[in-house]
């Protein structure tokens, strides 16, 4: 459980609502920690998601798989509209590029 427990997805970020740090894991949306320094909402977070962890597999709960140690086939179908699609592969043959190639690149950025 250690080792999972390092390898979920963790962010600090500010809340201006709150006046504190928020500690959340992308793993487990529904925790977080909140303190006023950011290393205290880290620390808080994963004390907290450890303790999920623990209840979860004492009551035989499937565990998340860590974001970390998932496959990637570097593949996703994404839909969009007619419109969008047809203005999409114009871009591409104006560029000499392929659809494929041109979306990749539009969203790498």
């Amino acid at each position: 459980m250690t080792n999972n427990l390092e390898r979920y997805t963790y962010r600090v970020t500010w809340s201006e609502e709150d006046r504190e740090y928020v500690g959340s894991c992308v793993e487990f949306p529904s925790l977080s920690w909140l303190d006023e320094s950011p290393e205290r909402a880290l620390s808080g977070v994963r004390a907290v998601v450890s303790k999920c962890l623990q209840d979860m597999q004492a009551s035989g709960e499937p565990v998340p798989e860590p974001l970390s140690t998932r496959p990637y086939s570097g593949k996703f179908m994404v839909r969009v509209s007619p419109h969008l699609h047809r203005k999409l592969a114009t871009q591409a043959a104006e560029i000499g590029m392929s659809l494929n190639r041109l979306v990749a690149s539009k969203l790498s950025q």
